[in-house]
């Protein structure tokens, strides 16, 4: 087995702390969609890639991506930089969370579902407009 590369102990008590739901920016667009009037669930298990949001009757779903780990793809997006440290481990470990999100898209397209990505980046205060904008589109 090969031997993990030594890792630096305050690096991985930061990475400890990450999560995967719940995150400030799902928060915001949980509260900007429920101030809109609009009713959803969440992180439906039986649908690919739990979407974050899901309008069951209207067979839609948002997902927001955080800008890092789902590789933004706006060359503006300064969230979305690569770590200096060990590429070797992260480029294919992003990379891989990009492809699965890929695939999980396609996946719920060809099902019949309407799919929103919003990005971290997305839900700063100043595209507060921009955002309630593109969301009342997307369910209207």
């Amino acid at each position: 087995m090969p031997r993990q590369p030594d890792v630096d102990p305050a690096r991985s008590r930061q990475m400890s702390l990450v999560r995967n739901r719940d995150t400030k920016p799902e928060m915001v667009v949980r509260r900007l969609v429920h101030s809109m009037g609009f009713r959803y669930r969440l992180h439906r298990r039986d649908l690919p890639g739990k979407p974050d949001l899901v309008f069951p009757g209207r067979r839609k779903v948002i997902f927001v991506h955080g800008c890092f780990w789902h590789r933004h793809p706006d060359p503006t997006c300064w969230r979305a930089r690569l770590p200096k440290s060990r590429p070797e481990f992260w480029i294919p470990k992003l990379e891989g969370n990009a492809a699965r999100d890929e695939r999980d898209i396609a996946a719920l397209e060809a099902d019949g579902w309407q799919v929103l990505v919003i990005w971290e980046c997305q839900t700063t205060p100043r595209q507060r407009d921009d955002l309630r904008r593109r969301i009342a589109e997307f369910l209207g």
